[in-house]
């Protein structure tokens, strides 16, 4: 559903003052101001004033905020859920007590005015799909309009979107013409990111030189286009299964960044088939270890799987097992179950140690896994293409025109 003119629903809670409008002045008192009644759109309090107005309301019906997300709202009812998700004036509503979501569907007709849009297909950019196998999410569209903004919609498909073997630098090459394009082609590939972790880290990584873009850098992200131009299909196949425990894998690549010589964390959560979240973020500060890049990087996991954990109880699902996170550096591991601090740990930040709390407590497992099975390398490093199209199946992502499109 989405809410007509949202941000007019909202009501003030400061005194808010605007100049007189153009072509609108007071002869009289030309230098007077007006006081604002209620908001209007492009105040910087509009947002939260129609948060708190459509936060009532579904608190007031029954709703409850989930802790993890407060755009989240959560109604269960003899084992039977209502859920919403506000988007600012844009709200899913799904689960499966259907009662309650045509009752909440004519509540929010009669108090907003509100557009119905139907069964969820397309949302921010975002394309679901229904199929026999389960639920494909992409954002091909999207794509397809990226590749044709740029002049990018028949180059030629490459099979990996950055070279192993290719370290950026930030003070090698020309200066771009126009720094203006080159900020605004990775900004959207940042986005394309929600479905494709396949892209994350090179996306990731030209980031890094928005501020003074370079010749090479450039030709950096238009590899990033010439893949996604060969994989616009692309994205993210949540399967039925039965097993739906939320399973990770976490890596760093150690002083992976030329430049600086901070490490690269990367990690990834799954829940069944498909990926659910993932990051790739270079270190805060410089590692003076692969192995204490590799704590630093479960240590981040660490902190996401407690908030998705949060999530699966916030949406009445069970949570109540050890949350299983795959590492390819035993000396990491074993820095995260002994609890001594020692010369090896007394410079690392006291925040990192959370993981060993939650490894003590059972909440968290550290499995060790082989260098060839960690997956989250692909967020942390280029790869050659066996490796990443491995990995790129591991982490649930499919191809669109390969599934059966038709409902059971």
């Amino acid at each position: 559903m989405d809410v007509k003119n949202a941000f007019l629903h909202g009501e003030l809670d400061k005194d808010i003052y605007i100049e007189q409008p153009r072509g609108f002045k007071s002869k009289i008192h030309p230098d007077y101001v007006f006081k604002l009644k209620k908001e209007l759109y492009g105040l910087k309090q509009a947002p939260r004033a129609w948060y708190g107005k459509i936060g009532e309301f579904l608190v007031q019906s029954g709703f409850k905020v989930a802790p993890s997300d407060s755009s989240l709202f959560v109604k269960a009812k003899e084992g039977r859920l209502a859920i919403v998700l506000v988007y600012v004036d844009d709200l899913i509503i799904t689960g499966d007590y259907s009662e309650e979501i045509q009752r909440t569907r004519e509540n929010l007709s009669v108090r907003f005015q509100m557009k119905e849009l139907g069964e969820l297909k397309h949302f921010l950019g975002l394309e679901v799909e229904r199929t026999k196998e389960g639920l494909f999410l992409g954002q091909q569209k999207y794509a397809k309009d990226l590749l044709q903004r740029y002049g990018m919609l028949d180059c030629k498909p490459i099979s990996t979107p950055m070279d192993p073997n290719v370290r950026l630098q930030e003070d090698e090459g020309n200066d771009l013409e126009d720094m203006t394009m080159y900020r605004q082609l990775v900004g959207s590939l940042i986005y394309l990111t929600l479905t494709r972790p396949d892209i994350s880290y090179p996306v990731g990584v030209v980031t890094r030189y928005m501020s003074k873009p370079k010749k090479p850098d450039l030709d950096a992200v238009k590899r990033i286009l010439r893949y996604v131009k060969g994989t616009i299909n692309f994205g993210i196949m949540y399967k039925k299964t039965i097993d739906y425990q939320v399973m990770g894998y976490c890596d760093a690549d150690y002083a992976g960044d030329s430049c600086t010589r901070r490490s690269t964390t990367g990690y990834f959560f799954s829940l069944g088939s498909g990926a659910i979240s993932w990051c790739n973020k270079r270190q805060p500060t410089v590692a003076l270890s692969s192995t204490e890049a590799e704590y630093r990087s479960a240590a981040m996991a660490a902190q996401e799987s407690t908030w998705l954990k949060q999530l699966m109880e916030d949406l009445h699902q069970s949570a109540e097992y050890q949350v299983r996170i795959f590492c390819d550096n035993l000396s990491s591991i074993r820095l995260v179950e002994n609890p001594v601090f020692h010369a090896r740990t007394k410079h690392i930040e006291v925040h990192y140690h959370y993981i060993r709390e939650k490894v003590i407590e059972g909440k968290i497992e550290m499995v060790p896994t082989k260098i060839e099975e960690q997956i989250a390398d692909i967020l942390t490093k280029g790869l050659h293409k066996e490796k990443f199209e491995k990995f790129q199946e591991a982490l649930g992502m499919d191809c669109k025109t390969t599934l059966d499109r038709s409902l059971p």
